[in-house]
């Protein structure tokens, strides 16, 4: 019966071990998610500034006249 015990006592932690260390592998992904937002949210201001200045810069070329 103290084996048994022994054995669920070293099973929960290694339970315990593993939960923490997906705890911090779950906060580490969250904070690498949080910086890929936030790059992609400035790429993409980014992409819309760049692409008001092309469609100014095409409303003064003049058109072709073929």
């Amino acid at each position: 019966m103290e084996n048994e015990f022994n054995a669920l006592a070293s099973k929960l932690a290694q339970l315990i071990q593993a939960c923490g260390k997906l705890r911090a592998e779950n906060h580490q992904l969250r904070q690498e998610l949080a910086q890929a937002l936030s790059s992609n949210r400035q790429y993409s201001d980014k992409m819309g500034i760049a692409k008001v200045r092309l469609e100014k810069l095409l409303i003064t070329l003049p058109e072709d006249q073929a």
